[in-house]
């Protein structure tokens, strides 16, 4: 909901998502997480909401082989990722400093906390999001808040490898059953 409000979706767009997924709209949607590997060998987790497995399943498997990378069997790449609760709050006019921030980040139940020009990104347990979410409203305009898989390593992704790496990111985005594609590659300093 919070994403939806974010986008700013209309009212009935996000009820008819909502009736579709809850099996009103006569259809029954499932989670489902891929695992693979890209191009360079860097670890993706693919999190899948669809009505259709073999459908989905074909098109994740399809855009691992078009791009050099492989699909992976379940549990290959997961065990290098950390399930945590995050929340991101932009400093632009924000009157609060780091210390401040930090303090309320961890009264609530925040386990850690990076500072950046732009934003704090504060980390927790995902079954503490919901309390650290609800007192950090409170006082800040949060800019997500949300439970994300984090690379424990990344991989750094060849040069020769990038297009091929950004096309199997790209083709896995722009699929309507794909939720989140998390990431344990990082791009040469040239790219970025």
């Amino acid at each position: 909901m919070d994403k939806a409000r974010a986008a700013n979706m209309p009212k009935d767009n996000v009820q008819r998502a909502i009736d579709k997924a809850s099996g009103l709209g006569g259809a029954k949607f499932e989670e489902i997480t891929y695992e693979g590997y890209g191009p360079g060998g860097s670890a993706i987790m693919v999190a899948a909401l669809t009505d259709n497995k073999n459908r989905t399943a074909a098109a994740v498997r399809s855009a691992f082989t078009h791009h050099g990378g492989s699909l992976g069997a379940a549990g290959s790449v997961s065990y290098m990722f950390d399930r945590k609760g995050y929340v991101v709050i932009l400093r632009d006019g924000l009157d609060a400093d780091e210390d401040t921030v930090l303090m309320d980040a961890l009264d609530a139940g925040a386990d850690d906390m990076k500072t950046s020009d732009d934003e704090f990104e504060i980390f927790s347990d995902p079954s503490s999001l919901t309390d650290v979410r609800d007192a950090l409203q409170d006082k800040y305009d949060l800019d997500t808040a949300e439970v994300r898989m984090f690379p424990e390593n990344t991989t750094e992704v060849p040069e020769a490898k990038i297009s091929q790496y950004t096309g199997l990111i790209d083709e896995l985005e722009e699929n309507d059953d794909v939720s989140d594609v998390y990431e344990a590659a990082t791009l040469p300093e040239s790219v970025d």
